[in-house]
């Protein structure tokens, strides 16, 4: 197999894999995978409108009883857009940079992970990857059905890389280390339609919803945590969809979402939410309905010998000290770090989700390298069963 994570990365991002992600791009990286020892398992899960979602695992036993190392990370990608000077899904090098939807979000990272591995002996200690084709969209039947089917393989990973492009400014120059939990709401204020001349006839929603929002905004959650910026609410819509400049609406909604440190739970925010949403109706002559999703918990990796490992091993390629971050948006490390401690490390992500997606050749072989370090620095610190 051809081992250079350049040409791999080209394999994989001439694939279309818009999310949710199934078929060829699943096939291209099992050939990638399944010569080099792994065994490989390819399911399906979800169905319409989320789905159908296509998940690998792909499991390389060690020989001598030690650790399961996992690499994670996702094949679908966002829609390419309007505006490339390339096909997106033509992978194209001009100069000494690779140009293709999925480049850096994360198909040149796991192009990145394969190389690396190819360079590892068998018997070093089990190795995993565990991807998804679906993190770019509602994640319902992606990582989390993947840790099922590891809880029910009984194949849990002792710890878990996610390969998100984390470095800011320049490659090696951070690593996450934990994430701020996400909570998006609906809020709903369903009021009495009626003329605007005949205000006591109806209901208005759109006061009591501007009311609520108020004291939402308003509202300091805190002032941060060890290690994590402040928690923050934004307003993100607010809809009342009236036409007529003379009748008070019967309805009137808002979307936010509310990023959260672990001074919170996401069910403590939803009752705060709640204990409002009672206290709006209030001598309303209607109500307000309130639709919670937690997209995920905050959550931290402590610094210890993993985070040492993975540090070591970028400095030694990057020649620079990683930050340890908790900053920007989820991942898929959300899920994983209900299995085992997890790190995310990856490309520069300056032009992910963009026209035009590229990353610079040399950063994806040096990404290679690093990886390649992290697993050889995991198995030497880690190789027998003891505790992380």
């Amino acid at each position: 197999m051809n081992d250079d994570p350049v040409v791999l990365a080209e394999r994989l991002i001439a694939c279309d894999s818009v999310t949710p992600a199934t078929g060829a791009v699943f096939a291209e990286l099992a050939a990638m995978l399944e010569p080099i020892g792994f065994a490989v398992h390819r399911f399906v899960a979800g169905d319409a409108p989320d789905g159908p979602v296509e998940n690998l695992v792909a499991i390389r036993a060690g020989t001598d009883g030690g650790r399961h190392f996992a690499f994670a990370g996702h094949l679908d990608v966002v829609p390419p857009g309007q505006g490339w000077t390339s096909a997106p899904f033509a992978p194209e090098r001009r100069g000494d940079l690779l140009y293709g939807r999925g480049a850096v979000d994360m198909k040149g990272a796991i192009a990145a992970m394969v190389a690396a591995v190819t360079q590892i002996p068998v018997g070093a200690g089990t190795i995993s990857f565990l991807i998804t084709g679906d993190e770019e969209g509602p994640a319902r039947f992606g990582t989390v059905e993947i840790i099922a089917h590891l809880r029910q393989t009984g194949q849990l990973p002792d710890l878990c890389l996610v390969g998100e492009p984390t470095s800011s400014a320049a490659l090696g120059d951070m690593i996450k280390v934990g994430r701020r939990g996400s909570l998006n709401c609906l809020l709903t204020v369903e009021g009495v339609q009626g003329h605007v001349a005949y205000p006591h006839r109806a209901a208005n929603p759109v006061p009591v919803l501007i009311a609520l929002l108020h004291k939402l905004q308003t509202h300091k959650l805190d002032d941060g945590f060890p290690e994590f910026q402040p928690s923050n609410l934004e307003v993100t819509d607010l809809e009342v969809g009236n036409p007529a400049h003379n009748v008070i609406p019967a309805r009137a909604s808002a979307r936010l979402n509310i990023r959260f440190n672990p001074r919170w739970k996401g069910a403590d925010l939803v009752a705060w939410i709640e204990g409002l949403c009672r206290e709006a109706e209030v001598g309303f002559n209607g109500r307000v309905i309130l639709k919670p999703t937690i997209s995920g918990e905050a959550f931290f990796t402590q610094p210890d010998r993993f985070v040492s490992v993975v540090s070591a091993a970028v400095e030694a390629v990057a020649g620079r000290k990683p930050e340890l971050s908790t900053s920007g948006g989820t991942s898929d490390a959300r899920f994983f770090r209900a299995l085992c401690p997890v790190l995310e490390f990856g490309l520069l992500g300056t032009t992910m989700h963009m026209v035009d997606e590229r990353t610079p050749v040399a950063e994806v072989e040096a990404l290679t390298q690093i990886y390649e370090g992290v697993i050889a620095g995991y198995f030497q610190a880690f190789g027998s069963a003891t505790a992380v």
